[in-house]
This record gives C-alpha cells, sequence and structure tokens, in this order.
C-alpha cells in the first residue's frame, strides 16, 4: 500500500495532522489516503465533547482507550484522521468538529462539500 499524494483541500502540501495521539490511515501522522482506506480517514478534525458523544452514540467509540490497539483515546482538542463521511453525518446532525484544511487530504471532497469544510474551519484557517 503506498499513499496518493499528499495534497490538502487547499490545493497545497498536505500538513500532518498529529503525532500525539497519532493519526492516519497510515499511522503517519498525515491523513494521507489510499485505495484501501475504504474509510476515506481523510479530515483532519479537532475532536470536542459533543463530537466524540456522537461517534459514541452511532456505534464508533473514539474516547475509550484500547491499549490491546495501542490506541490512547481521543480527548476534546485531540486531532483525529477522521473518515469523511463520518465528519459529514455529524455535519448533517449539527455536531461537526472543527477542522484543520491544510492538514485535510483533498480526497475528502470525493465525499464532503468545501465548502462544507470551510464552514468548520479553525478561525486561524481563513484561507
Amino acid at each position: 500500500m503506498e499513499p496518493e499524494e499528499s495534497i490538502n483541500v487547499l490545493g497545497g502540501p498536505l500538513e500532518p495532522c498529529s503525532l500525539r495521539p497519532l493519526t492516519g490511515f497510515f499511522r503517519n501522522g498525515s491523513c494521507d489516503t489510499c485505495p484501501q482506506d475504504r474509510g476515506s480517514h481523510t479530515v483532519c478534525a479537532v475532536m470536542t465533547a459533543e463530537f466524540l458523544a456522537f461517534s459514541k452514540y452511532v456505534g464508533n467509540d473514539l474516547s475509550t482507550p484500547r491499549p490491546d490497539l495501542r490506541f490512547p483515546g481521543l480527548k476534546p482538542g485531540d486531532r483525529w484522521c477522521l473518515c469523511a463521511g463520518r465528519f459529514l453525518q455529524a455535519h448533517d446532525e449539527g455536531c461537526a468538529p472543527r477542522v484543520r484544511l491544510a492538514a485535510t487530504h483533498i480526497r475528502a471532497l470525493d465525499i464532503v462539500p468545501l465548502e462544507v469544510l470551510r464552514a468548520h474551519a479553525e478561525e486561524s484557517e481563513e484561507d
């Protein structure tokens, strides 16, 4: 498995999302993707308590540590490469987390419109 070209939704180089906790389909800290990434883990999201509760409610508990999987559990403020479809679902339900556009892979646009991502962009990322 090789990652696709690392380009963000703004057309620039993909910036890292998080090394602590280590995130990404390739566990390289970036929201890189490839055809085998069926969940499209391409949206660099900043976790909130509201989103973590929503994710747990819909069956993906991201807050509980899983030492057997070397997963520390996420807390508000952590950055995580989120599945684009889950982000869109959270947006539709009114509880989407903030997004780091420069660290969100361009393939996220296959699922989430840029306008939606921009609406949830961190304040420091106006373009």
